[in-house]
């Protein structure tokens, strides 16, 4: 009989068998791990993107808001100005010499020669006025004057024969200088008793009121039987008689701002316009200048004469003053609206090569109300904002746009701010 077969016994694995058995769980684990690391990789790829997307998005909406934020403006380079350029300022003409006629004495108006209007000479007689009083103390002071000069020479007999008689003796010294004295004191009222009269004298010859030099009456202040009152002392108010102004050469006053100043030298002339006179021009001189700077209103008083021999211009009259000059540097011309009014002074808005607006400070010259001259602060490349908004400040973008009508320049695209430009940029 065969013997039954005994269980083999199990065998063990072998130490080069043990790792087959679980490499299969770690290559398991570590793909897991791989797959784990690569999908957090792809949420965070994924996310980033969203959120550079959403970045992207926002730079561009910020991009977007300023570039329709940046105000759109016209720019136009400055007008050159002239090198020699006509300055028109205001002036008043005045009579070279003016002067109110008054009295010096007192009385009544007995005549008056000439009326307003009228050409006198030096030393013609325009009034007469009747001063009894004065007559009268003009006949006591002469005969005040005899009596005074009576005493005197016989005080000065007298004296002459003492000093005689002291001589021989006849006479004391006492009464000799006592006789002395008296013609000494007679002779000083007779000085007194001179002065009086001449005073008097020069009172009556007030009395008659005559021209102080050629000239116009201008205007006659008084009539046949009016009380004249010399004023002097008496505490009532002056009163001209008359007033006469020498209009023959014309004196003119003009007020020429400080930028002028060093251009204007005595000798130059200039062109005088008035309305009255359409289409013809008088020529002034420059004589003399105030040689100072008005500190309220930066002007220098100049003074011209104009030859009025034909007596065709009237003092008091309104001109305008055209004279030329040199300018030292050069100047532009903007229109009135490209300017600023800011409190750290005034500026001319420009727009730089990035497009940034930038406010120079300028220094203006003539301004005749439509142009100013700037003499300080643009260049000739400068590209001046013809109509700059209220609130532009600067390092502002700006949006630099063409005018939708040349021939009008900035004010057809400048139109909708125009009225607020004029009364907001203050």
């Amino acid at each position: 009989m065969s013997q039954p077969q005994q269980p083999r016994p199990a065998e063990n694995p072998t130490p080069q068998e043990q790792p087959k058995s679980r490499r299969p769980k770690a290559l398991s684990a570590g793909r897991a791990i791989v797959l784990l690391v690569v999908l957090v990789v792809l949420a965070g790829l994924l996310a980033g993107s969203g959120i550079i997307t959403r970045i992207h998005a926002r730079t561009n909406v910020a991009d977007n808001t300023n570039a329709l934020a940046a105000p759109s403006v016209i720019v136009n380079p400055p007008t050159q100005g002239q090198p020699q350029q006509e300055v028109v300022l205001p002036g008043n003409l005045e009579a070279y010499t003016d002067s109110p006629i008054y009295a010096r004495t007192n009385g009544y108006l007995k005549k008056w020669y000439f009326d307003i209007g009228a050409h006198v000479r030096k030393g013609q007689l325009l009034a007469d006025i009747e001063s009894p009083e004065i007559d009268q103390q003009l006949a006591q002071a002469q005969a005040d004057l005899a009596t005074a000069q009576t005493n005197a020479g016989n005080a000065q007999t007298q004296s002459t024969r003492y000093q005689d008689l002291l001589k021989t003796d006849s006479v004391s010294k006492l009464d000799t200088d006592n006789f002395t004295t008296q013609a000494n004191a007679a002779s000083t009222t007779v000085k007194s008793a001179l002065a009086n009269v001449q005073r008097l004298q020069q009172l009556v010859g007030f009395e008659k009121v005559f021209a102080p030099f050629d000239g116009v009456v201008t205007a006659r202040n008084t009539d046949i039987g009016q009380l004249i009152n010399a004023g002097a002392g008496t505490g009532t108010p002056l009163t001209e008689l008359f007033h006469l102004a020498a209009s023959q050469t014309l004196r003119l006053y003009v007020n020429v701002p400080q930028i002028y100043s060093q251009n204007l030298k005595p000798g130059m002339t200039a062109d005088l316009t008035f309305n009255e006179f359409p289409g013809r021009k008088f020529v002034g001189r420059l004589v003399r200048t105030s040689r100072q700077i008005d500190p309220t209103s930066r002007t220098l008083l100049v003074e011209f004469d104009v030859n009025n021999r034909t007596g065709e211009l009237f003092p008091g009259a309104y001109t305008e003053v055209h004279f030329k000059t040199n300018s030292n540097a050069p100047s532009f011309i903007v229109p009135v609206s490209a300017l600023m009014f800011r409190s750290e002074g005034l500026r001319v808005a420009v727009v730089a090569e990035d497009n940034k607006a930038k406010l120079v400070p300028v220094i203006l010259g003539r301004d005749d109300g439509a142009t100013v001259q700037v003499i300080h602060g643009l260049a000739a490349d400068s590209r001046v904002i013809q109509d700059p908004p209220d609130s532009l400040i600067d390092g502002e973008n700006v949006q630099i746009v063409k005018p939708a009508n040349p021939s009008g320049g900035g004010a057809g695209a400048g139109g909708g701010q125009s009225a607020g430009a004029q009364g907001g940029k203050k």
